[in-house]
């Protein structure tokens, strides 16, 4: 028999938030992996929220997740198995925000998953240039990634790095710039999280893209991984 308990003590998937959680209305599912701090969640609460707004008719589910004790990537992985057990096969996102956009990156080879986005990941790219942080299990993915040009907690440059040798092996990869923006992501709050919602349903549900995220992913780098965030994205998307 399988077994579904969690890699580490407390690690476990939080209330569903969007399609009342019913299995037969479930069309996906999005995994929010928080930052290291609980006081600092930086953009997951409320794109928990615009999630929910905007694709709960449409039968998506978003589940925070507490990663307990152990590795946030193997939390992320456990989790997006206990999707598969709970609502059967459908496609599963991966997001999270500094450790836990490191954890999305990382966790994205899990069969049920078919996008990440990663917002202002705390990663280890440069720091140790004798093990780059891995972007194999990104083929096949749809992966947004998005970080502050002025974050002093995770190198910007080093998910631009990441992201440049994720898109040699992987086209469907974008990262967009959130010009004079830190960590929290808090300055443009509203256009990143409308960012992240345009990605999710495009990738989950629809299959289509505002313009910037059409253009990021068409164009080569560097500048299809360095397209800055405008100022009012998401006012008229789809209007």
């Amino acid at each position: 028999m399988a077994q579904h308990a969690p890699p580490a003590r407390g690690a476990r998937l939080g209330r569903a938030a969007g399609a009342n959680g019913s299995v037969s209305t479930v069309s996906g599912v999005v995994l929010l992996l928080p930052g290291a701090s609980r006081f600092a969640p930086g953009p997951v609460r409320p794109l928990a929220r615009a999630l929910a707004r905007a694709g709960g008719a449409q039968g998506l589910v978003a589940h925070a997740v507490a990663h307990g004790a152990g590795p946030r990537e193997e939390a992320a992985g456990w989790a997006a198995e206990e999707v598969v057990r709970r609502y059967g096969d459908v496609p599963v996102c991966l997001a999270g925000f500094g450790a836990g956009g490191r954890a999305a990156l990382l966790a994205a080879g899990h069969g049920a998953v078919n996008s990440v986005v990663a917002l202002a990941p705390c990663l280890t790219e440069g720091v140790d240039a004798g093990s780059p942080e891995p972007v194999k299990q990104l083929a096949g993915r749809q992966v947004l990634i998005v970080h502050g040009t002025n974050d002093a907690r995770s190198d910007p440059e080093a998910s631009f790095r990441l992201a440049a040798r994720a898109k040699k092996a992987n086209r469907s990869t974008c990262r967009f710039e959130v010009h004079s923006d830190g960590h929290g992501l808090r300055e443009h709050r509203s256009e990143v999280v409308s960012l992240a919602v345009d990605f999710v349903l495009g990738a989950m549900l629809s299959g289509r893209y505002s313009r910037p995220v059409v253009d990021a992913l068409a164009a080569p780098p560097p500048l299809g991984l360095r397209m800055p965030l405008a100022s009012g994205f998401g006012r008229s998307l789809r209007g």
